[in-house]
Formats: C-alpha cells, structure tokens, sequence
C-alpha cells in the first residue's frame, strides 16, 4: 500500500518566534482542531515538547472514540517539527511542520504521510474529505489567530 501525502501552508502575520511557541504548547492543539473532532489531550499538562515525547489524545472519527498516541521525533526550534503515530486510526501518520520566516511573518507548512486501514476505498469515502476538513478548519483559526507572549491564542 502507497502512502498518501497531504500537503498545506498559511503565512501568519506574526514572527517565527512567536509561532513557533504557539506550535510548541500542546494544548494549542485543541484550540485549532474542529469541535465536531471532539479532541482532548489525555497527557498530564504542561507538556514538555522535545524529541521522543509521547502525547496521549481521544478524539471521535465519524462517532467512533479513537485513542491516538504521538510521537516527537524530530524537535528543531523554532524551525521544524515531526510529530508520527505510534499508536491510533492510520496505519501510518508522519506529520512534519515547517516554519519560515517571510516579509510578512511566517510560513506554515504542513505535510502528513499517511496510510489508511482499508485502503483506496476508505481514503476516498472518509478519510480525505475528514483531512480536508480538519486542515480547512484549523487554516480558518490560524488566520484569526492573536499571539499572546506565552504563544497562547486569543480566538
């Protein structure tokens, strides 16, 4: 089985800096996903965000609850990060975040790899129109998204 790719990017008019540590707070996570997700971060709070830190959530896929582990597995501040599944809905998750400093502030880039439990049929019937959904959603909070200096959102 082929992995899929989804590839998107926002420029946020605010430094890389800033961004980045709004990234970095894992409880952020939450306020840029969509309600109908119905995602919480099962982890203790504060997480330490570092290379091998594993992040425990629940969420709901189409009213079916999902436990979902991750993994950081590359931590570069505040110029990149990888997040990957260890455990979860996808048989393969690598999810990279790419931060560049432009004339106006920041590009976010965003690549997930994934690969789908039930292959073609699934990806085409849930999973991209979720994936799209879910990335539209989160573009859509980042455009109104007011910086604070902890990097918490004001939305």
């Amino acid at each position: 089985m082929s992995a899929y790719h989804l590839r998107r990017e926002i420029e946020i008019p605010h430094p890389r800096a800033d961004v980045f540590r709004f990234f970095a707070n894992a409880e952020n996570l939450e306020l840029i996903t969509p309600p109908w997700v119905h995602f919480e971060i099962l982890s203790p709070l504060p997480i330490e965000m570092r290379v091998d830190v594993l992040i425990d959530y629940r969420l709901r896929l189409h009213s079916i609850p999902v436990r979902w582990t991750t993994q950081i597995t590359a931590w570069d501040p505040p110029m990149r990060f990888v997040d990957q599944q260890v455990s979860g809905p996808y048989r393969l998750w690598i999810h990279e975040h790419t931060f560049e400093e432009t004339n106006h502030g920041t590009l976010v880039r965003d690549h997930v790899q994934y690969e789908v439990p039930g292959g073609p049929l699934v990806h085409r019937l849930f999973v991209r129109g979720d994936l799209k959904r879910i990335f539209d959603y989160r573009h859509e909070q980042l455009r109104d998204v007011e910086l604070g200096a902890k990097g918490r959102s004001n939305v």
